[in-house]
């Protein structure tokens, strides 16, 4: 099934004209979050604005199978237009609402919102539509920009870049330690120390090489680690 994603392309013209189509359908599509809100209203108003057919799902926007819009986008042919009670019952963000309506013009197919008065077959609403583009690409370049500059302030006082380390320099030294007693198994002082087994290993490498290479100015070997 085909998806939004892959019908949106980056250089589509969300101001250019669409080509009218006296025969294209209405096709409605209404969405409600949990199903226990009912759908009566948004059906309503979609049968009031002439839709021929109406598609509806209970899942949150969220939601990425909203099995229903696919059936609808993929029913939709070229001079139809969607029409949706609201823009927030269509797209999860306005990156998702863009990319929908995006996708639909390129298969020469027009969109409508009852709440907001849009219509992308108008200029007004194409108009609207991209300046909802342009913001959205403003929104997204502020946020990598940011996120850029907070990275490098961190790192310029000297902070850690990234997720924590799993052991503390004083829990290896600890581990270390403790692995020179025979009496004390990788077990017993990963359990001790928090951590895992795998994770004693990545920190103490010398490990897997025997305990006496843990100990410092030769001597004895030390037995292998117990489990």
């Amino acid at each position: 099934m085909t998806t939004p994603a892959e019908w949106a392309s980056a250089d589509d013209d969300l101001l250019a004209a669409l080509p009218a189509s006296a025969a294209g359908a209405r096709i409605g599509y209404a969405r409600v979050s949990t199903k226990g809100q009912l759908l009566d209203r948004q059906i309503a108003a979609l049968e009031a604005a002439g839709c021929a057919r109406i598609f509806a799902d209970k899942k949150s926007g969220k939601n990425a199978e909203r099995e229903e819009l696919w059936n609808a986008l993929d029913y939709l042919r070229p001079g139809d237009t969607l029409v949706v009670p609201a823009l927030d019952r269509l797209g999860r963000s306005i990156q998702d609402l863009i990319g929908i309506v995006s996708g639909l013009r390129k298969r020469e197919i027009g969109f409508q919102s009852l709440h907001e008065a849009l219509d992308t077959t108008t200029p007004g609403g194409r108009l609207v539509f991209h300046v909802f583009a342009a913001l959205a690409e403003f929104i997204r370049e502020l946020i990598v920009q940011g996120t850029y500059e907070g990275i490098e302030a961190a790192r310029a006082r000297g902070q850690r870049i990234g997720r924590p380390p799993a052991m503390t320099p004083d829990q290896i030294r600890h581990a270390r330690d403790l692995l020179t007693r025979p009496d004390n198994t990788v077990t017993s002082i990963a359990k001790l120390l928090g951590v895992s087994r795998t994770t004693l290993y990545k920190y103490v490498p010398e490990l897997a090489a025997g305990r006496d290479s843990l100990i410092t100015g030769g001597g004895p070997a030390l037995p292998a680690p117990r489990a």
